[in-house]
């Protein structure tokens, strides 16, 4: 303790540093560091000299020694080490003499240290780490670390784009490459080997390097980057996976990629080299999620009545008896009925006395928001409980309280509540086909297209009862039965339907809203075909329309049906894109528009995105194809998630800066882009847009409120609706808007789902993708066909509604409860070791409901799931090496 005297004249004690000691223990560790540092300095000094030394057994030892010196002090470099501090003083005059040594072993011993000596010197342009190396003593490099290593690879890249644009040979190259390959592989750096391999256009080598611990890391990350490759190399990327899933017996996986790439032949493939039955039905619930075309054959599954329930499930046949099990799970049962969605007792009188201002419309929204909230559940309140009480064959009250063209709607909600249920759904259409009304018989077949929608059965139903009455004088009929045959058979390429659509295309004196409807179901059934026929027929249909008949708002069906038959198929559709040159500049634009959104749809492709950006900022384009441009930017921009976000970004600027037509589009396109994943961020932009000036960029936005928030109960979105119905309580346009969008957000009680992409977002069901454009696209012109007499497209949304559930089965196929853990996905790609996939889970027992961009893994070992992503229907088999805990 001190003592010093203070201003006063008293003294005070002043206490010593407590760390005065320590200081005096560092002054000494640092004298003894900086001694070592002279030490290792002068050693190194003196190697160099040596190594100048006209005695050749001299100059070994000094170069043998230093090459381990070195090789020693980076094989773990977390710093740059003192050795190459020190070294770097003399690399020039060390590079200098390498070069009047006689070749010889030493001097490949210096361009070895010269190599490494490159890594703090060497001018990047020179790629002197990788010339020394070339240069040096052969053998393995990986013994130099992992931070040389890494180093030569970038070198290694560089060097090969040169070498290729000067047609120079890379077998040197290539040798390296193959030991770096090895390295990463071996040490958990596989996207790292990865990366070189697709710097130096050869992926071969990786397939002889991933093992049993590594190839599902490899994998994902060729999954993952194939998303942001131009054609060919994606495919070539994806090829790769499947080949190395296959060698591994990962054949789920294997199949799931099969279908990205959409190669049926690999589908084949993947049935003919598993043996396991189980698995193969677990084949079948992918295929049936997918809702592709399949037929098994013996060769894929051998016994007979195996192959008849394989097929079974392919054909989703038992998907309605899922469903309510699942509903029954949660008890979700109980019918709902529209004011159950309205709640208006939580709103002012104001809304309550608007009600009626419009009655037909309210009760026509009344039918679509009953429509989807009792969805395949079998029951509602106004629908179902009249026909069963109802003796006579009428169904009462509900249909007569509607008139004229709405019944069509009214009749049809009947084939939505029944949805997937075809021998119940039948029974209770049926009597409605036999009605004097033709709006009631319309709605009739379109029921029947609707309950048979997804569900593929064996005696064609819908096919026998909808080809009576296509060809029928009234349009309502015709349009009623064609529809339903679209929808009923979406993605079947069935070529029975093709003769009978081409026919009425073909037909003179035909309606023109006819043509547009046949068209649009010719384009749903042979969805991303690349169908030359059917292309051929749209397009003769459109050549054939009057300049007046083209400017009708359904004649963008007509363009659309198109544009899916090349959905998702990218460079498949340039034939069809020069027939478009006969058409007048405007119609030509929009048809060019549509085609190029439809084929890159679901791709990511930056360059579509940036064409489709382009045509939308210049104002000479202020068209219709302005609209299409917009939901195309969606449609190929949904894939994944980086390019979503940027896309959001673009359309918020659009409504800063862009035309009317531009505007009206943006909301449809956030639609689309957070389709039942309502995001805070779009939920807000929509929330504003519901108040814009402009109707129709409001009632855009309010119908795009509903999507983003389709089948989550959403209860901010629900309140948001809420409050605009009060807003609107005299516009009647948009409380219709308001009312389908409430229905949207409560759809099937929340156990259904709007999103094409599943299985960890890898896959993009098409004919789910196909429903959604259509509708959107019907949007664009709201008033006239959503407002005007074609309320009924909005039943296009039932080819992309998918129960959002995770149901496990046993190896009898019954749902069997286990606890999972549901969380939000985490990406892990590219991490190192064995990353957690989920953050923030709960503990459940399925069934349970899966919520966009969550993600379920089993929480117990007693159980192995035979599918590598548990979304859907999962078969669980048990652990042979599960051990109970006492």
């Amino acid at each position: 303790m001190a003592y010093r005297e203070n201003d006063t004249g008293t003294t005070q004690t002043k206490p010593l540093p407590k760390d005065t000691k320590k200081k005096d223990v560092n002054k000494e560790d640092l004298h003894a560091q900086l001694e070592e540092d002279l030490a290792l300095k002068q050693h190194l000094e003196l190697r160099v000299e040596r190594i100048y030394d006209v005695d050749p057994e001299v100059q070994k030892v000094a170069l043998e020694s230093m090459r381990q010196e070195v090789r020693t002090s980076i094989s773990s470099m977390t710093y740059v080490p003192k050795l190459l501090k020190f070294l770097r003083p003399h690399y020039r005059t060390l590079k200098a003499f390498y070069e009047t040594m006689l070749d010889s072993g030493l001097k490949k011993y210096l361009a070895d240290i010269l190599s490494v000596l490159a890594l703090t010197m060497s001018v990047e342009v020179k790629r002197e780490s990788l010339k020394y190396r070339l240069l040096g003593s052969e053998g393995d490099i990986c013994s130099w670390g992992h931070e040389y290593v890494r180093i030569l690879a970038g070198e290694i890249s560089q060097e090969y784009l040169m070498r290729q644009s000067e047609d120079a040979p890379v077998d040197d190259l290539m040798e390296l490459v193959e030991q770096i390959v090895a390295f990463h592989m071996k040490h958990n750096a596989e996207s790292e080997a990865v990366d070189l391999l697709m710097e130096v256009d050869d992926l071969d080598p990786l397939t002889e390097h991933v093992d049993i611990t590594n190839f599902r890391k490899t994998c994902l990350y060729l999954t993952s980057a194939a998303r942001y490759l131009p054609d060919p190399d994606d495919i070539l990327f994806m090829d790769t996976a499947y080949s190395i899933y296959l060698v591994f017996y990962e054949f789920a996986s294997a199949l799931q990629i099969a279908l990205f790439l959409d190669n049926l032949e690999h589908v084949c493939e993947v049935f003919t080299s598993c043996d396991d039955l189980l698995m193969k039905k677990q084949f079948c619930y992918i295929l049936a999620r997918q809702g592709i075309n399949f037929e098994l054959d013996d060769d894929m599954v051998e016994d007979d009545e195996d192959r008849e329930l394989s097929q079974a499930i392919i054909n989703n046949v038992k998907l309605s008896e899922g469903y309510l099990t699942l509903a029954r799970d949660i008890e979700a049962m109980e019918p709902k009925c529209p004011e159950d969605v309205y709640k208006t007792h939580l709103l002012d009188g104001r809304a309550i006395a608007g009600a009626n201002v419009d009655t037909a419309r309210e009760n026509l929204a009344a039918t679509f928001v009953n429509a989807f909230v009792n969805a395949g559940f079998g029951k509602d309140r106004l629908m179902t409980d009249l026909a069963d009480s109802s003796s006579d064959g009428s169904s009462g009250n509900w249909l007569f309280k509607n008139k004229e063209h709405a019944k069509i709607s009214v009749v049809a909600s009947l084939g939505m509540i029944l949805l997937w249920d075809v021998n119940s759904g039948l029974a209770q259409i049926d009597k409605y086909l036999h009605s004097d009304d033709n709006y009631v018989i319309a709605g009739a077949l379109l029921g029947v297209g609707l309950v048979n929608c997804s569900v593929t059965n064996d005696y064609d139903p819908a096919l026998a009862l909808l080809s009576e009455y296509i060809n029928k004088e009234d349009s309502s009929i015709q349009i009623g039965a064609i529809m339903g045959l679209g929808i009923a058979y979406a993605g079947a390429q069935d070529e029975q339907i093709l003769n009978s659509l081409i026919a009425i295309l073909k037909h003179e004196n035909v309606p023109h809203d006819v043509i547009a409807f046949t068209a649009i179901s010719l384009g749903l059934v042979f969805v991303g075909s690349s169908n030359g026929e059917v292309a051929q027929a749209i397009t003769d249909a459109l050549t054939g329309r009057s300049v007046s008949e083209l400017g009708q708002p359904l004649s963008r069906l007509l363009v659309l049906a198109l544009g899916l038959i090349y959905l998702g198929k990218q460079e498949g559709m340039e034939a069809t894109s020069e027939v478009s040159k006969s058409f007048s500049k405007k119609m030509r634009n929009y048809v060019d528009i549509t085609l190029l959104s439809c084929a890159h749809a679901g791709t990511g492709n930056v360059l579509t995105v940036q064409k489709l950006l382009g045509h939308c900022s210049h104002l000479e384009n202020a068209e219709t194809s302005q609209g299409s441009a917009v939901l195309g930017i969606a449609m190929v921009a949904m894939a994944e998630e980086v390019g979503l976000e940027m896309s959001i970004r673009s359309l918020k600027h659009f409504l800063q800066y862009g035309e009317q037509k531009i505007r009206r589009a943006v909301p449809l396109a956030l639609g689309l882009l957070c389709i039942s994943n309502p995001k805070v961020n779009v939920m807000d932009t929509l929330s504003r847009l519901s108040h814009d000036t402009d109707l129709e960029v409001a009632m855009a936005a309010v119908i795009s409120l509903g999507l983003i928030g389709a089948g989550t109960n959403n209860a901010r979105i629900a309140g948001m609706l809420r409050n605009l119905s009060s807003f609107y309580y005299n516009v009647p346009g948009l409380l219709f808007c308001v009312r389908i969008a409430q229905g949207l957000v409560h759809m099937g009680k929340g156990l259904l789902t709007l999103n094409p992409y599943h299985s960890n977002r890898l896959l993009c069901s098409p004919t789910a993708l196909a429903g959604l454009v259509t509708m959107l696209h019907a949007c664009l012109d709201m008033k006239s066909i959503i407002l005007g007499k074609y309320h009924f497209v909005l039943y296009y949304l039932v080819l992309a509604m998918k129960p959002r559930m995770l149901m496990t089965l046993d190896k009898n196929l019954e749902p069997i409860s286990v606890p999972v853990r549901v969380g939000e996905a985490v990406d892990v790609v590219g991490h190192p070791g064995q990353p957690k996939t989920i953050t923030g889970f709960q503990t459940h027992s399925t069934p349970v409901l899966l919520a966009a961009g969550e993600r379920a893994e089993l929480a117990t070992e007693k159980y192995v799931p035979l599918s590598p992503i548990l979304e859907g229907y999962v078969i669980l088999v048990e652990n042979t090496e599960y051990m109970e805990d006492n």
